[in-house]
């Protein structure tokens, strides 16, 4: 059955998967998690594929969770919203966090709620001049999900990241990319062409390396300095006996651009 939230098309070595639901400026319901697991699935088993950019149709990247659905509620009555996190964002959360491809998020609009949080676990945010990221939770009386209480206090400490939650308010991309939670602005006008050009340029590189470096990254946040330089150490001698090593080193000796393979 074709996919009716999101769109995901592959050019080379580049899969690019829009959410599209812009009557609803892409909103996150049932179907659409579904279906995103679905296309990180098929993107991760194409061995053609080497970065995954997610993205979103019209004038939003999301405004989050679609508050217009009907919730799941207790035997009170009350709304739960547990089963939700439980079976859709923390999953979703954990997979973009250990995907095995770079992964980067092009936010074309506002990212609000939890689609903020679901951008900022993948590994790689560029935004259009016009976007803008929002914690917006305190708005409807809820607490930051999607991993943001994890994610963001990492990003830009725990004072920082308590100010965004709190007061809810929206911070455009240029003052995102001066916190670090954004890596380059581009001019609404060409932003298709640069995230295109930005996700190819990516996926030239050294797949192997890619996936060995997003490994220490995420191990380090739990380890000793000891322990990190041990894990170096083991993963550099994986990526020293790799192909691509040895391509770049006689790219390097030969002045020429590296042919990497991936392994």
């Amino acid at each position: 059955m074709s996919p009716t939230t999101l769109r995901c098309a592959i050019d080379g070595p580049v899969a690019t998967i829009t959410l599209a639901r812009p009557e609803r400026m892409n909103a996150f319901n049932a179907a659409m998690h579904a279906e995103l697991r679905d296309a990180l699935d098929r993107c991760e088993r194409d061995e053609a594929v080497r970065v995954v950019v997610l993205t979103g149709e019209g004038r939003a990247f999301s405004s989050g969770q679609d508050l217009t659905v009907d919730l799941k509620r207790d035997e009170r009555g009350r709304i739960d919203l547990g089963p939700a996190l439980a079976r859709d964002y923390n999953p979703l959360v954990l997979r973009l966090s250990r995907f095995p491809k770079p992964t980067v998020a092009a936010l074309n609009g506002p990212a609000v709620g939890a689609s903020m949080n679901i951008a900022l676990a993948c590994d790689i945010v560029v935004a259009a001049r016009s976007a803008y990221l929002q914690e917006a939770f305190a708005r409807i009386g809820l607490i930051p999900d999607a991993g943001g209480t994890w994610i963001l206090p990492r990003l830009v400490g725990p004072k920082q990241a308590l100010a965004l939650m709190l007061s809810a308010e929206a911070v455009p991309a240029e003052e995102a990319q001066q916190m670090g939670l954004v890596y380059k602005v581009f001019d609404d006008a060409s932003f298709a062409v640069d995230v295109a050009a930005f996700a190819a340029r990516l996926a030239e590189g050294p797949g192997l390396a890619y996936r060995l470096t997003k490994q220490a990254v995420a191990e380090s946040l739990a380890n000793s300095l000891e322990t990190q330089l041990e894990l170096e150490a083991r993963l550099q001698s994986e990526a020293g006996s790799s192909a691509d090593f040895m391509e770049g080193v006689a790219a390097f000796r030969e002045k020429r651009t590296p042919r990497f393979e991936g392994r």
